[in-house]
């Protein structure tokens, strides 16, 4: 007999024992452990991709009122590539990586509505949101099984900023590195300088059980992540998806125009630094901070894990613009790397490639 799963008593149950530990003690089917250092086949992916689309940032707040908005949230465990011939089990809000961008103003009220339906799910999921005032983030009260009851929370977003969210059951750094992670923006009650185009990058981390680049189906190495030694470190979770011989290709701008690129580093563990090559961080907005003034021309950043942080780039000459951590072994040799392709006339004064 499996027993019912209350809410509160999961939370304190997986805090206590670990996510594999209380789901077995609670009769949720958990996936096996495979034989270290085994090989086995790439399984079948269940969707082309995982990765979100980088321009699917909504429109800026232009309301002067305190608004409600009802968000729905569902999770979905799928199988995916994350380069051609290597796939893994991904975890994700919505079905992708990162989550759904959700924007509001300071002041505004959220209800959320979330669920972990049975047919995608074998594992408990939650969401802590960074933005907001209560127990874990609102992570003890949508703590819940697959087929539960959706839960439900409502929030007022009183502080503005970038602000990361995730899901926390127990074991964060799993769920996290497998794609549960995304950004919530509270406005500030004036808005945001306004600019050309937005962009939204996911940096994460994957600590698996095969070595980097090698064919097959890749799960979590539970002792790589205790050492913070990734296989893969990604944008989105695949490999070169953004790039000029990516499937999506690059990211897109025209000369003169201002570029914002809110880039969420899941982590779990690593600091990031972005730096966008060949270019600048013409206002950096650190630790997703609206309020300060930003630092200006910056060429790299710190960006701890669970942070999102906001970056501006001015485009004055055309040509292709890279979005590396700078920590760069994870752009040659662990796969993180986007690009950002600039179209226009020349401008010779600001660089001449013919002198």
């Amino acid at each position: 007999m499996v027993r019912t799963i209350n809410r509160r008593e999961l939370i304190r149950t997986v805090g206590a024992v670990g996510t594999t530990s209380a789901l077995a003690s609670y009769g949720v089917s958990a996936q096996d452990d495979e034989d270290e250092g085994e090989s086995r086949p790439a399984e079948e992916p269940d969707v082309d991709t995982v990765a979100a689309d980088p321009a699917d940032v909504p429109d800026p707040v232009d309301w002067n009122e305190p608004r409600r908005h009802e968000i729905e949230i569902e999770t979905r465990e799928l199988v995916a590539e994350v380069e051609s011939g290597v796939t893994y089990p991904f975890m994700t809000f919505g079905g992708e990586i990162p989550g759904p961008f959700v924007r509001v103003r300071e002041g505004d009220v959220v209800h959320l509505t979330f669920t972990v339906p049975d047919e995608f799910n074998a594992d408990i999921h939650n969401m802590d949101f960074h933005a907001v005032y209560g127990p874990g983030g609102g992570a003890e009260d949508t703590t819940i099984a697959p087929g539960d009851e959706a839960a439900e929370i409502e929030f007022t977003a009183r502080y503005p900023g970038a602000f990361f969210y995730h899901c926390a059951p127990g074991q964060h750094d799993y769920h996290i590195g497998s794609g549960m992670f995304g950004t919530i923006l509270v406005e500030p009650q004036e808005g945001l300088p306004e600019v050309d185009r937005e962009y939204y990058l996911g940096q994460h981390e994957l600590y698996t059980d095969m070595a980097y680049g090698e064919e097959g189906h890749h799960t979590f190495d539970f002792d790589a992540a205790a050492d913070e030694n990734p296989t893969y470190v990604l944008f989105n979770g695949e490999q070169g998806r953004f790039t000029e011989d990516g499937d999506y290709g690059p990211l897109e701008a025209d000369t003169e125009e201002t570029v914002r690129i809110y880039w969420a580093n899941a982590g779990p563990n690593l600091v990031s630094g972005p730096h966008p090559i060949g270019n600048v961080w013409t206002r950096w907005y650190e630790y997703g901070d609206v309020v300060s003034e930003p630092a200006h021309y910056v060429e790299g950043a710190a960006l701890p894990a669970g942070v999102t942080g906001i970056g501006e780039i001015d485009t004055p000459v055309p040509g292709p613009i890279s979005l590396v951590d700078h920590a760069l072994s994870r752009t040659v040799r662990k796969g993180l790397l986007a690009q950002l392709h600039v179209e226009g006339d020349a401008d010779y004064e600001t660089f001449d490639p013919e002198t």
